[in-house]
């Protein structure tokens, strides 16, 4: 980090023409990973209370969330994610908190549908949401240029679904709003589950077959040590491994190659060719040597890692007056000095790096 707090981001800190100079497509990082993948979280609110996202112990009630001036406006979001699309970024990916809770999202969704890279094409454009307002949001998403969704389902009993989010929402109404954005095209459909010990991985095969039948890529999650409020030990881990064994010994499933470099999530194909399952291994399988991802807090600060300690604020460059030039810029000396390799050093440590994590809420999954 000591190499990254000399970076300025001030719009006059540029050598002249340093912007004319970088190239116009897959900017790499100090490991030669190109950016590829940005996330943009659009609030820090969210409706649900998952106990291990946004625990009600910890954001409750009388919590701050961030107020509206600190957020960044759309033409704002709009702007920074020009700068990464013309340095190679062909994927947008929308979150939160709840992004579907901030006001006029299909606004923002309409604005980022317009954009293209340096090769003419449009960025797949993608929204991650917990699926409570999909219901009635899906048909002006799609009209607004969104391909698709990825919606969090960590248990089917809705006794237990109400558990995990904490303030009661039921399982039903989230599987409507699935159905829904399957209904007006919003898809290829994917699921995520995070699994914890104990608490629901006696459904991993039941999660397995209910979403193989509608023909929804479900992909398992390691429960991650994100952030410091969420109570991670090592031990509530169930790993990809094991995940993988208990649906091959009801329903046999082979490798996938994967859809693209740097993705996340490792495929697997269910040998009778009905589908195919994902599972993203943070904790016993790091991918960090592929990860092409960056993210943008709602407040405008650029994180290189899902488990970073801190980040670099590009509110205040765009705030200042900068050009999209001089943005840009700014967008690849950060990326150019990025090492950041968070996970393979906890696999070599065999425990968690001594160092603050931002939480999951704050940056988007």
């Amino acid at each position: 980090m000591a190499q990254r707090s000399r970076l300025s981001l001030s719009p006059r800190s540029s050598e002249p023409g340093r912007a004319a100079q970088l190239p116009s497509a897959g900017f790499p990082d100090a490991r030669g990973r190109e950016l590829r993948d940005l996330r943009i979280s659009i609030t820090d609110r969210c409706n649900f209370r998952c106990v291990y996202c946004m625990p009600k112990e910890i954001f409750g009630s009388d919590y701050q969330f961030m107020d509206r001036e600190q957020l960044l406006s759309f033409d704002e979001i709009t702007r920074l994610a020009t700068a990464a699309v013309s340095l190679g970024v062909d994927k947008l990916r929308i979150t939160g908190g709840e992004p579907l809770l901030r006001r006029g999202v299909e606004d923002l969704i309409a604005r980022l549908a317009e954009l293209r890279t340096p090769e003419g094409k449009r960025p797949d454009l993608a929204l991650t949401t917990n699926g409570s307002a999909l219901r009635v949001k899906a048909d002006a998403l799609k009209a607004a240029g969104l391909d698709r969704v990825t919606v969090s389902v960590d248990s089917l009993d809705d006794t237990r679904f109400q558990a995990i989010n904490d303030v009661r929402f039921p399982v039903s109404r989230v599987l409507d709003g699935l159905a829904a954005a399957e209904a007006v095209g919003l898809g290829p459909i994917k699921i995520n589950a995070v699994v914890k010990r104990g608490v629901n991985d006696d459904e991993i095969v039941p999660l397995a077959e209910y979403f193989r039948e509608r023909g929804w890529t479900l992909r398992f999650i390691e429960y991650m040590d994100v952030g410091a409020s969420n109570g991670w030990v090592l031990e509530d881990v169930v790993p990809s491994a094991e995940i993988v064994a208990r649906i091959s010994a009801v329903r046999p499933l082979e490798p996938a190659a994967p859809s693209r470099t740097g993705e996340t999530a490792k495929r697997w194909r269910y040998r009778d060719g009905s589908g195919e399952i994902g599972v993203i291994s943070s904790v016993t399988g790091a991918f960090c040597g592929s990860c092409t991802r960056a993210r943008i807090s709602a407040e405008g600060k650029l994180y290189t890692c899902l488990f970073a300690s801190e980040g670099f604020d590009l509110r205040a460059l765009v705030r200042g007056g900068a050009s999209g030039a001089e943005i840009r810029t700014a967008l690849a000396e950060i990326w150019g000095v990025r090492d950041d390799r968070y996970s393979e050093q906890r696999a070599a440590l065999g425990a968690r790096p001594a160092r603050s994590r931002i939480e999951m809420s704050y940056i988007g999954g």
